[in-house]
């Protein structure tokens, strides 16, 4: 008798919304390429609690922006922390899966991200800019995102909110990482069309930079994407880590490209399972 297929629970919410993408293509693509070596079910975040026991791992692919039903996804990380299911990405992650807490430690730290404060204390070690990004800490997807000039900035409400400088950047570049192993790099190179994405050969310091915030982060198991901006001194800056459900641009791909994803994707799954 054959040994039996693992069983995964593929949680995503296809009917959500997404400004200049869509989802659903992306998750029907990668669970039929699943389902090659794995028994896959595939349902909706707000059910993945209630199903997750009779898996053998949970995949988080896109499932929406977690504010639209934050109750229901904290008792979904709850739960499966207590019961011990193997869920991918691992629910360790520090970037976007914990809220923008990130951007703070890492401005703390200094590492190269788009200077951060929340506080109105700190609002002098900005540098100076025309506007600044006001987004809340438990944002996603530029949910609440808003442009201000300096004079506004005391006059916000502090301790939820991050206030960072508007950066005029050359363009946007987002490196995409099954466990720690980089798999492909895309930018938009026209810095109005955020989503008008193409492939990108990134250099070595390239390389070094996205490799620093994935090693940060330490997730063992999971798909993680690094998002960046070329600053008009050449500098990478980090603008997000994506660790919870980072929508993949796989359809920019050649075919060759995307078959090597999903290999790596289905070898780091089975590790997770197996481990």
């Amino acid at each position: 008798m054959p040994p039996a297929r693992p069983r995964v629970l593929y949680v995503s919410d296809l009917a959500y919304p997404a400004r200049g993408r869509r989802y659903c293509d992306e998750d029907i693509f990668l669970t039929a390429r699943l389902r090659e070596e794995f028994d896959i079910a595939l349902c909706h975040p707000l059910d993945a609690a209630a199903l997750m026991d009779g898996f053998d791992a949970v995949v988080v692919r896109n499932s929406g922006p977690v504010l639209n039903y934050q109750g229901a996804y904290d008792a979904f990380r709850e739960q499966a922390l207590a019961r011990g299911i193997r869920v991918y990405n691992e629910l360790s992650g520090k970037g976007d899966m914990a809220g923008k807490q990130y951007l703070l430690d890492l401005t703390a730290a200094g590492y190269p991200v788009i200077p951060t404060v929340d506080r109105v204390a700190d609002l002098a070690g900005l540098p100076e800019a025309d506007t600044y990004a006001v987004k809340p800490k438990l944002g996603a997807d530029s949910i609440g995102l808003e442009f201000v000039p300096r004079e506004r900035l005391p006059e916000l409400a502090y301790g939820d909110i991050l206030v960072q400088p508007r950066i005029d950047f050359r363009y946007e570049v987002s490196f995409y990482f099954v466990d720690d192993t980089l798999q492909y790099a895309l930018h938009a190179p026209r810095p109005a069309e955020r989503w008008a994405l193409e492939p990108y050969e990134p250099t070595d310091g390239d390389r070094e930079f996205a490799r620093r915030f994935v090693d940060w982060n330490a997730i063992a198991h999971g798909i993680q994407r690094v998002d960046a901006c070329r600053a008009p001194n050449g500098e990478l800056l980090l603008v997000e880590l994506e660790d919870l459900n980072p929508y993949l641009s796989l359809d920019v791909l050649p075919a060759d490209s995307r078959d090597s994803f999903v290999a790596s994707m289905k070898t780091s799954l089975r590790g997770l399972i197996e481990r």
